[in-house]
């Protein structure tokens, strides 16, 4: 039996020095949904303390009232001791409390000092003062961040370490984390986590929000979990495991994005040849040429902004200026629109599903029929069939495990791991032979993740072909039959999952190593 402390005001344990943070009896409705309920957490100074839990659970809705975006409906909140009212992040940030955003919120032409200074110009102006604090924080807190370079001259974990040195420079004592890791490589994780560590040291107190519960239970003093908006344990992370955990968050075990044995056939379905993708200082893509086979998954490895994006989307005919062959089960695409590569057979998970995969102020049923709006039995006499429409929502809703009152929800209501749900399960009925899935995982919970991975597993067995864009590196390694690796628009290397690790896989993603 692993360690656990059920959350509530008499399971917190008593200390005469006040917490950073105490949450006591948090409470939040919104129509129709109870985002948070009699919410109880003891923040330690001098602790990384892990919130986890499915989406949809409660955890964003609790940072933004800790962080001054809503208020509570019910509840109290304490800071070093102090009973506060938290009317704005201005509020937060006087009391000490910043956040990082899992999305950065920086300007890529300013310098790191223009953007740190950005909108807090009266602590220390706008020059050598400001400089020599931000020196002072950086050096103190061992982010290794340099004043004067411009944001778009920065990897994804640089700019991060400028995003933790913004709300240090306004004087946080707390540090709210949304997902930190969710687009960095595995040697940027332990750069991170050192940061984290020394920030530590120093008597400050991090908040972290993580899906990724290994990474949890290796940095975290403290994890609580939140499960249908209420606190129901805190659990010391040197006696738990992820199992115990995945239990705590969905009542089941955790799982694995292991493959079975191999369904690739000799048949090639993709088949791409010197694509090309012009940029304004260099090309976007280079010299691109794979094949994917049925019942294969080829995927993707990268850091972000190197191409991933720009290929998916010129292998979907998103992009008129990219040069070079696309082929799909022998029908060249090269000269065709979106709309008819999707008819030829292709399904389409997104990267973001909001801007590119739902009608967020539209119900299921109307989201259903996105992308299929030419095909029977979806359509009659060129108008939408409505009936057919929410009687095969209906279908994916009970066939994909989307939790949702009915069809005639809206998507917006409906949370991440449930939307991304509803994506996959449109796009594989839809008869494809090739599926594109990109990031179909990010920001969904253990439960969500095991349906999507079951899905794709699903399809390979059909004898689909898969493209597979994941920044999770045990995604990849669990999932695809062939890893390649894109660098600056360039494959550099190809990759055996059976033979390659998350570390061999990240020194080639940032250009330290080549194929295994």
């Amino acid at each position: 039996m692993f360690p656990v402390r059920f959350s509530g005001p008499e399971g917190v344990l008593v200390s005469d020095v006040a917490p950073a943070v105490r949450l006591r009896g948090i409470g939040k409705r919104f129509p129709g949904v109870i985002a948070n309920d009699d919410i109880n957490i003891d923040v330690a100074r001098g602790t990384i303390h892990a919130i986890v839990g499915e989406n949809g659970a409660g955890k964003s809705t609790l940072m933004k009232i800790l962080y001054g975006v809503q208020a509570p409906d019910s509840g109290t909140i304490e800071i070093a001791g102090t009973q506060v009212s938290l009317g704005s992040p201005a509020d937060a940030i006087k009391h000490g409390v910043g956040m990082v955003f899992q999305h950065f919120q920086l300007a890529d032409n300013f310098t790191v000092l223009e953007n740190v200074v950005l909108g807090a110009e009266k602590l220390h102006g706008i020059g050598s003062a400001a400089r020599e604090e931000i020196v002072r924080i950086s050096d103190a807190y061992g982010l290794g961040v340099e004043p004067d370079q411009l944001v778009e001259e920065l990897g994804v974990g640089a700019r991060q370490r400028v995003e933790i040195l913004k709300v240090l420079y306004r004087g946080a004592k707390v540090i709210i984390l949304d997902e930190p890791t969710a687009v960095l490589v595995p040697q940027e994780v332990d750069e991170l986590f050192g940061n984290l560590r020394e920030l530590k040291a120093e008597g400050l107190s991090v908040i972290f929000i993580s899906h990724k519960l290994d990474e949890v239970l290796s940095i975290a003093d403290e994890i609580t979990v939140i499960r249908r908006g209420t606190t129901v344990a805190t659990v010391d992370p040197a006696g738990t495991t992820s199992r115990e955990l995945a239990e705590l968050m969905v009542g089941s075990e955790l799982p694995s994005p292991s493959t079975e044995a191999s369904t690739v056939t000799e048949r090639v379905t993709l088949h791409v040849a010197d694509l090309g993708l012009p940029g304004e200082n260099r090309p976007l893509l280079e010299g691109v040429s794979f094949d994917i086979h049925a019942g294969e998954v080829l995927g993707i490895a990268g850091v972000e902004g190197n191409g991933q994006a720009e290929l998916v989307e010129a292998i979907m005919g998103m992009r008129p200026g990219a040069t070079g062959t696309v082929r799909l089960a022998g029908q060249d695409l090269t000269e065709l629109s979106t709309r008819k590569r999707r008819e030829a057979g292709i399904g389409y998970v997104p990267e973001d599903r909001h801007r590119h995969g739902l009608l967020l102020d539209a119900p299921l049923w109307e989201n259903r029929v996105l992308g299929h709006q030419t095909r029977k039995p979806w359509v009659r006499r060129g108008l939408i069939d409505r009936g057919a429409s929410r009687t095969d929502t209906q279908r994916i809703v009970e066939d994909y495990d989307v939790r949702t009152p009915g069809v005639d929800t809206l998507a917006r209501a409906l949370s991440g791991g449930n939307q991304q749900k509803l994506i996959v399960g449109r796009e594989m009925s839809g008869d494809p032979i090739l599926l594109i899935a990109a990031h179909p995982t990010r920001g969904v919970d253990v439960g969500a993740q095991a349906a999507i991975w079951g899905h794709i597993k699903e399809a390979r067995r059909q004898g689909l072909a898969v493209l597979l864009i994941s920044a999770d590196l045990d995604e990849l390694i669990g999932l695809s039959d062939r890893i390649e690796v894109i660098l600056r628009g360039r494959l550099v290397g190809s990759f055996d999952p059976g033979q390659v690790t998350p570390e061999q896989l990240g020194s080639a993603m940032t250009g330290a190593g080549g194929a295994a």
